[in-house]
């Protein structure tokens, strides 16, 4: 009998892979684990992924483009005349406000990569990502500031398990901005003869 077609099996790895680390942790995935879950035979997992670190990357990299997706796809941050800092603040709050155990899963993954360096790409590409959308409503440099600010409200709120606070958030996110637009303006251009303050020109 041939092999049957089976277009969407890698996806169902990648689902299922997703379902193991959620439900038992990086810890238990293997090969195994996984072509249990995806109800595959394990020879369909080491041809699509031929180590866990390919697996992961593809997790990662899938379980990375919710709020990423949310950012590019948000009409408010790309009109100038709306509030950008209120925005991330909602998109945050929407974010953190879905079940819990996916929220902890994808940061699970994300920070695997400080012990997988094959993972660390992708785990920059999110940041890149949204530090290139966020740029067109400031600079890269403030752009910066800002994902690192959201990474760090929303590891605080799954480790304390404290609830979000949007107001604070969208506070925060605004200071960084206005900091951004002042550093952002020229400075004056001195006049001719301008001495120091207290001074009379020439003295």
């Amino acid at each position: 009998m041939g092999r049957r077609y089976d277009p969407d099996r890698r996806q169902r790895i990648i689902d299922a892979a997703i379902r193991v680390v959620g439900r038992h942790g990086i810890a238990r995935l293997s090969h195994r684990t996984v072509a249990a879950e995806a109800d595959v035979p394990l020879g369909s997992t080491t041809y699509h992924f031929a180590s866990l670190d390919e697996l992961l990357v593809a997790a990662l990299r899938q379980a990375n483009e919710s709020f990423a997706t949310a950012v590019r796809d948000s009409g408010v941050l790309a009109d100038p005349c709306r509030d950008p800092a209120g925005e991330l603040a909602r998109l945050m709050g929407e974010w953190l406000g879905r079940e819990r155990s996916g929220v902890e899963l994808e940061y699970e993954l994300y920070l695997a990569a400080l012990r997988r360096p094959a993972l660390r790409p992708v785990a920059a590409e999110w940041a890149d990502g949204v530090t290139e959308v966020l740029a067109r409503r400031s600079d890269p440099v403030t752009a910066r500031a800002l994902v690192a600010l959201m990474d760090g409200i929303c590891l605080q709120v799954l480790l304390t398990d404290t609830a979000y606070d949007e107001e604070y958030a969208r506070e925060m996110l605004g200071r960084i901005l206005s900091a951004g637009r002042v550093s952002a303006r020229p400075a004056p251009a001195a006049r001719t003869g301008d001495g120091p303050p207290g001074h009379a020109p020439g003295t």
